[in-house]
């Protein structure tokens, strides 16, 4: 009885044996006949064309290029493979084409001319073009050009640059006034100096009146700024003059010279000096 059991027992062991044995050989024979027609995807990202289409080939691959045109990259040259589909190291039949996007290279724009517009419109102009206004300068302006004006900007116009560049500019500011030097008003009559000052174009600002013992009244004791001081038509001379309320006035030397209108200081704009 037990050697018959253990016959039957071996039969069926080996029964089972074959089973995963033809088993395991169907599907070797199936995967190898599967895989005779399935290939790896290579990489051709950064190839130029040429070099990718016989990389592909290699493979028993087409390569197609992408509807639409290429795309900018910061990375990929321009000529060559910037994106591909299938991915790298995909498997994939034979003949399946493959993909790509050629790379424009480094997008780049072109700076507009900013020159001659005041900031807000150059800020407008700059923008238009995806770019931004950077460092701010003053300079006063050689020819007169309204403040606030571009009259120079770095990058120059035309020049190509990335996205987002800031424009330097320089900003016109307002032309320095002529300039003169202040003449000597001491002990001239205040009444004389002031009517020819205002008709010159000169403002007289605080004018203050002080009693001096011995000096006759309308006589200019002290003046600000002080004689030989460089002065524009904008800065304010404060004069203070002698009054003789409740004493004894000395009258005024008659002989003295009349006031003169302030020289022109060397090297001043619009005086001819150098």
């Amino acid at each position: 009885m037990l050697p018959r059991l253990l016959r039957g027992c071996g039969l069926m062991a080996y029964g089972l044996f074959i089973v995963v044995l033809f088993v395991l050989a169907a599907y070797i024979s199936f995967s190898a006949f599967v895989r005779s027609g399935v290939t790896k995807v290579p990489n051709v990202v950064g190839m130029p064309r040429a070099e990718a289409a016989s990389a592909l080939a290699d493979q028993g691959l087409e390569l197609e290029t992408a509807k639409g045109g290429g795309r900018y990259d910061e990375k990929v040259p321009a000529g060559r493979i910037a994106r591909q589909n299938p991915d790298p190291t995909t498997f994939v039949k034979r003949g399946r084409p493959v993909v790509v996007v050629l790379s424009l290279g480094p997008r780049r724009v072109q700076v507009p001319d900013l020159t001659g517009k005041n900031l807000p419109a150059a800020q407008a102009a700059a923008s238009g073009q995806g770019l931004g206004i950077g460092n701010i300068l003053g300079a006063f302006a050689p020819n007169r050009e309204p403040a606030g004006t571009v009259l120079v900007q770095d990058p120059e116009p035309g020049a190509s640059v990335p996205p987002a560049t800031g424009v330097n500019v320089t900003l016109a500011m307002a032309a320095q006034g002529e300039r003169y030097i202040m003449p000597d008003l001491v002990y001239r009559d205040y009444e004389a100096v002031r009517p020819y000052f205002e008709q010159v174009g000169f403002k007289l600002g605080n004018v203050k009146f002080e009693r001096y013992e011995g000096v006759a009244a309308g006589v200019i004791l002290r003046q600000f700024p002080l004689p030989g001081h460089p002065v524009t038509r904008d800065d304010a001379i404060s004069l203070v003059v002698a009054t003789a309320e409740g004493l004894p006035g000395v009258p005024a030397d008659p002989g003295a010279p009349p006031a003169s209108p302030p020289a022109a200081a060397p090297g001043a704009p619009g005086t001819g000096g150098q």
